[in-house]
């Protein structure tokens, strides 16, 4: 039987990527984002619940998130959940559940007041998601089908 591991969050950072580069320049970043739903208890009251999720990013997506992404910032990400196991200092089994996304969706607006979004993609390229090799984008090259490429008229500096 074939199994799946998918996960799709939308959320706030909680905290500004930390970014690290490995052997061979490989960058890799780690920050939280949290997720909050609303509910009402058995007596009618309101009640919040926030998640916080451990999100990891590699290689061009880990750039991408070191230049643009900053805490408090609304993001879109599509994943797998991985599951570590360590000993701690007293030897002590510990486990540690984080978000390997692949996928990633600025979803809040920039600083420079333009708002917009990028979409990207993990994986072999670190090309935002919707461009092509030549530069060009599109919907089809973002394997979304009918999805409507992000498009902005306004000339700027961020890669998408």
């Amino acid at each position: 039987m074939a199994s799946v591991n998918k996960v799709i969050l939308i959320g706030n950072l909680g905290k500004d990527p930390e970014v690290r580069h490995l052997e061979g320049g490989v960058a890799v970043a780690r920050f939280p984002i949290a997720t909050s739903e609303t509910f009402k208890d058995k007596n009618g009251e309101r009640q919040e619940r926030t998640e916080w999720h451990n999100i990891v990013l590699w290689r061009g997506l880990a750039e991408v998130a070191e230049k643009y992404l900053r805490k408090g910032q609304s993001v879109f990400i599509e994943g797998k959940i991985r599951t570590n196991s360590y000993q701690d200092k007293e030897g002590v089994q510990r486990y540690s559940t984080e978000i390997v996304a692949d996928n990633m969706t600025m979803l809040s607006a920039r600083e420079g007041g333009n708002g917009g979004s990028g979409s990207f993609q993990g994986g072999a390229s670190s090309q935002p998601a919707g461009q092509s090799s030549s530069g060009q984008g599109s919907a089809a090259a973002s394997g979304k089908g009918n999805a409507s490429a992000f498009q902005n008229d306004e000339p700027d500096d961020l890669p998408f």
